[in-house]
């Protein structure tokens, strides 16, 4: 192969720049949306519902607007979803999905249908749901009573909830990675792609292990790094919010022990944080301190660059020699 397309390759391969898409809000994000919200909009009437984004709505009976001139009532977490609920036992349910975020504005604040999709009218303020970019995918279910409500929760365990039995169950329950099986909204709920990286880096277990034969050790291990993991971001987010509303909702925080952190130092050891792409997401993990010093295989990468895969940390580092030195 010429020397030029093979730079080519390892440019691509090597390139440590990271573009940090916005993720869908986890668990942490979440409740300290909810926890905002509480302090804001509980007990308060809500006097409008606005609605710009022609796709936003996902319901059609009953409609958004039977909401109105009623007081909230509660406030809940249903994985990722964000549930509202006001007098008669009527819920709104919104999924930020990967774009959407929500913000506390002024009484009345206007909403273009654009990058504003929604408005939740109060007294004091305004609840206004937008979404970057131009594909849509946040959604608001309306509904009435507790059973409709429950249909719209995937069904996964609560990570901070859940006894080390009912965890164990869990994760062994289908034959997953760690890292499918954290993610998976009907084994546990409200772990995504980004706090499900940091949990693994601090159990030190590989993102690409089979739940199914994790030892007992291990499990606990996953188990007790899940509920720290987790509680301490709420923790740190809470004390970064100071009583405001979370306007900045990132998975990509400093203070991260992996995530988003390809190519940087790991925090523990040193060794340089990898990463696996897959579609629009990608795995973080140390090398060093989660797989023995394995590269894990990237599906695309493995197959571009085939025998020239490196398969450990050694190779990796004498492979990044060679292309500095001027080699292949």
């Amino acid at each position: 192969m010429p020397a030029a397309s093979c730079r080519r390759r390892w440019i691509y391969w090597d390139n440590a720049a990271v573009i940090q898409a916005p993720i869908v809000p986890e668990l942490p994000d979440i409740v300290t949306y909810i926890e905002a919200l509480e302090e804001r909009i509980l007990g308060q009437r809500l006097e409008r519902v606005r609605l710009a984004g022609p796709f936003l709505l996902r319901t059609i009976e009953p409609p958004a607007q039977a909401a109105e001139e009623k007081a909230v009532c509660g406030l809940r977490r249903l994985g990722k979803r964000i549930a509202i609920g006001v007098e008669g036992g009527l819920w709104l349910v919104f999924h930020l999905m990967i774009a959407g975020r929500l913000h506390w504005k002024k009484p009345g604040v206007r909403v273009d249908g654009r990058r504003s999709l929604a408005a939740l009218d109060f007294p004091a303020g305004s609840l206004v749901l937008t979404e970057a970019g131009s594909r849509k995918r946040a959604a608001l279910h309306v509904v009435h009573g507790e059973d409709n409500l429950r249909a719209l929760d995937p069904g996964g365990i609560e990570p901070l909830e859940a006894d080390f039995g009912t965890f164990a169950a869990a994760l062994v329950s289908g034959s997953h990675t760690l890292k499918r099986a954290l993610t998976d909204p009907s084994v546990f709920s409200g772990i995504g792609n980004a706090y499900s990286d940091e949990i693994l880096h601090s159990a030190r277990l590989s993102p690409a292990a089979l739940a199914g034969k994790l030892s007992a050790g291990e499990i606990r291990r996953l188990y007790d790094a899940v509920r720290a993991v987790l509680a301490a971001w709420i923790d740190r987010l809470r004390a970064e919010r100071k009583g405001g509303f979370p306007e900045k909702v990132t998975a990509f925080r400093e203070g991260m022990a992996v995530h988003g952190r390809f190519g940087k130092p790991c925090p523990c050891c040193g060794e340089k944080v990898q990463r696996i792409r897959y579609a629009d997401n990608e795995t973080n993990y140390c090398p060093r301190c989660q797989t023995g010093g394995r590269l894990l295989a990237d599906r695309a990468l493995s197959r571009l660059l085939r025998q020239d895969w490196p398969r450990t940390i050694e190779e990796l580092e004498r492979l990044t020699a060679r292309r500095s030195a001027g080699g292949e």
